[in-house]
């Protein structure tokens, strides 16, 4: 069961990540999760250069950290609640 988690989390990277007002704040690079109760946490994204808002987000190692309580929709992009971010 595991090796089909890992890799449906693996197709998600490279994904675009943008806001429910459509801007588009980067692409997904990992996701970290809690080692303790195996929760997602966030999402790390390689910032949009152009986002205002990817500009204004926490960052860990050059990319930007979007908390998973902010994701609200996943398909061929994942979408996520601007007013959560801030």
């Amino acid at each position: 069961m595991a090796s089909k988690k890992f890799a449906i989390a693996k197709q998600l990277g490279g994904r675009r990540v943008i806001t429910n007002k459509g801007e588009e704040i980067g692409r997904l690079n990992d996701i970290l999760i809690d080692e303790k109760n195996g929760k997602i946490e966030s999402f790390l994204l390689e910032p949009n250069r152009e986002s205002r808002l990817a500009k204004n987000l926490t960052t860990h190692d050059k990319l930007v950290l979007v908390p998973y309580k902010s994701v609200f929709a996943v398909s061929d992009v994942i979408v996520v609640d601007e007013s959560l971010l801030v």
